[in-house]
């Protein structure tokens, strides 16, 4: 029995460990090839159009790890909390948004943003793959990722212990919305008026706040079942336990 349960509580220390790697990972690469892949301007151009040219598998393989990894933490996250606030809606949220990234990784954006070299800048969707993409993006942004904030806020903010993780959460999932729909809608009049495009810093700043929260979050919940783990291990309980 207790051999069963050690590797029950492995298991899901590994699924919760996924979901400090995939995002962090997700962020290494896409800054990397952004300052490395010939004829892209990371400032200027969305972290999407890195999936078009010869070297775009990269980052659909980026989406695909990136997705499967976030996935994997949904399933832990849902072990550890089989009841209560957010046990639900929480895996939930944080599956969807792993599977917001695997369809990015499936249906690649249309060339735009100034890359490949000789894409428009403000290219909109010519292909159905392109249309889905766009779609997914918007909604993984304004609805998926701060929702995601908001519920696990809530099952933080009943424990004292993570009520500063609570606030960390909501607070994130606030400026996240915030700027997705301030930019969405402020940054083509800006373009227009003969501002430099940003829509590249804009978007990279949203996935490092975003994907780091997940991550963090993920590691926080790591750290604390692994304390858990090892306050059963010490209690008398499991003395007895083991001597029987």
């Amino acid at each position: 029995m207790v051999s069963l349960n050690s590797k029950r509580r492995s298991g899901t220390e590994f699924l919760l460990g996924c979901g400090v790697v995939g995002p962090l990972l997700f962020i290494v690469v896409f800054l990397i090839e952004g300052a490395t892949r010939p004829g892209y301007i990371a400032w200027q151009t969305d972290v999407s159009y890195l999936a078009l040219s010869n070297q775009g598998w990269e980052q659909i393989a980026n989406f695909l790890v990136c997705g499967s990894l976030c996935i994997a933490f949904a399933v832990g996250l849902r072990q550890i909390w089989p009841s209560g606030r957010a046990s639900v809606w929480g895996p939930l949220l944080i599956g969807l948004f792993g599977l917001g990234l695997l369809i990015a990784g499936v249906f690649v954006a249309d060339p735009g943003g100034g890359y490949p070299p000789g894409a428009p800048i403000n290219g909109s969707p010519q292909t159905l793959h392109g249309w889905v993409h766009g779609l997914n993006g918007a909604v993984l942004f304004n609805v998926v990722l701060p929702a995601a904030c908001f519920v696990l806020s809530r099952r933080f903010a009943a424990d004292p212990q993570n009520r500063r993780w609570a606030t960390y959460s909501w607070v994130t999932g606030a400026l996240i919305l915030l700027i997705s729909v301030v930019s969405t809608i402020a940054l083509p009049f800006a373009e227009k008026a003969g501002f430099p495009v940003v829509d590249g810093l804009i978007q990279r700043v949203l996935i490092i706040m975003g994907w780091g929260w997940v991550a963090l979050t993920a590691l926080r919940l790591l750290r604390q079942e692994r304390k858990a783990v090892i306050g059963q291990n010490l209690s008398p309980q499991a003395f007895k336990a083991g001597a029987e």
